[in-house]
């Protein structure tokens, strides 16, 4: 097995999978992506998760994903890739994909199927790919928003295991952000992120190591301003910093409901000049209000400020582009 430090009190991010107009994944824009998190500071991506699509991903489309995220960072981030699936075999084979392709963590959630789902069978899938992964792992934990869940009873068996050095805690549950604090107490190498981008300052309050966000692609610069706030004890700036985060991937994002998530996310990398199409897998509209907010936050019509949040001096951007 392989091993792995990854920094404290950092932001990554879950990233989006950049694709052509006739759905394929697209390499130039790969190579704006990574290049463009370098700038924003980021200490890792995650590829084909959740917001990354990858459960929709074609294989080899994953594998041209993969490859060329490792080439273009050069080793300035980590690069992590999920391997979800149905059986720790599966999981397995797709550890050892992506371990020759470059991948340097590789990160589980929980199957989107399974039979006889007890709760020590659900221990043993995660323990069998942690024993037996060459790569360092990493557990997405997406709690009541996934199908089949490890209860908290068992977590403490789980996250004893060596292998497993870092969680991205998407439960949004109290119980389990305890469970995951407690673990790290009696495991002071045990990396706790959070994933819950709309109360990054609550989870950073409590103790967590940092945070890996779906919208760390563009929200990463306040993520971090958040990060510096709680370690210097200035709660109030935190929240008022969450607050702002919160409005400007609402106005990204559709609204409170969220309506246009993944097309908005895209077009705003469109518009950004990461991305050259915002086309998705998971079909979102694009409403006008939200395609007008985006063009607001990037021309800066808004007043708001939030160009300068999302268009960070780009050193490593502009030389690829140049």
């Amino acid at each position: 097995m392989k091993s792995l430090t990854l920094k404290r009190q950092s932001v990554w991010s879950a990233t989006p999978t950049p694709f052509t107009a006739d759905g394929r994944v697209d390499v130039a824009s790969v190579q704006r992506m990574v290049a463009h998190h370098v700038d924003l500071g980021v200490a890792g991506i995650m590829l084909a998760g959740t917001c990354g699509e990858g459960p929709w991903l074609r294989d080899r489309d994953r594998e041209v994903l993969a490859r060329t995220a490792v080439e273009a960072a050069k080793g300035k981030l980590t690069v992590a890739m999920q391997v979800s699936d149905n059986s720790w075999v599966r999981v397995l084979d797709n550890v050892d994909r992506a371990a020759a392709w470059g991948v340097e963590l590789a990160v589980v959630a929980a199957p989107s199927f399974f039979i006889n789902a007890t709760p020590k069978r659900m221990l043993a899938h995660y323990a069998e790919v942690a024993r037996r992964s060459p790569l360092p792992m990493g557990l997405y934990d997406r709690g009541p928003h996934s199908p089949y869940v490890v209860p908290d009873a068992l977590m403490p068996e789980l996250l004893a295991e060596k292998n497993i050095v870092v969680v991205k805690d998407s439960a949004q549950q109290e119980s389990r952000r305890k469970v995951y604090l407690a673990a790290r107490a009696a495991r002071p190498d045990l990396v706790i992120f959070s994933g819950s981008e709309f109360d990054c300052d609550e989870y950073m309050a409590a103790g967590y190591d940092g945070l890996l966000l779906g919208g760390g692609i563009f929200n990463a610069s306040i993520a971090h301003e958040i990060i510096a706030a709680t370690q210097a004890k200035d709660f109030a700036k935190a929240k008022a910093l969450q607050a702002r985060m919160n409005d400007l991937m609402y106005r990204v994002y559709g609204g409170p409901k969220i309506e246009c998530w993944m097309t908005g996310l895209k077009e705003l990398l469109v518009q950004l000049g990461v991305f050259s199409s915002n086309y998705n897998l998971l079909e979102y509209p694009l409403t006008a209000e939200c395609k007008a907010q985006i063009q607001a936050a990037i021309s800066g019509a808004d007043g708001l400020g939030y160009r300068k949040d999302m268009l960070v001096p780009n050193r490593s951007f502009t030389a690829l582009v140049a």
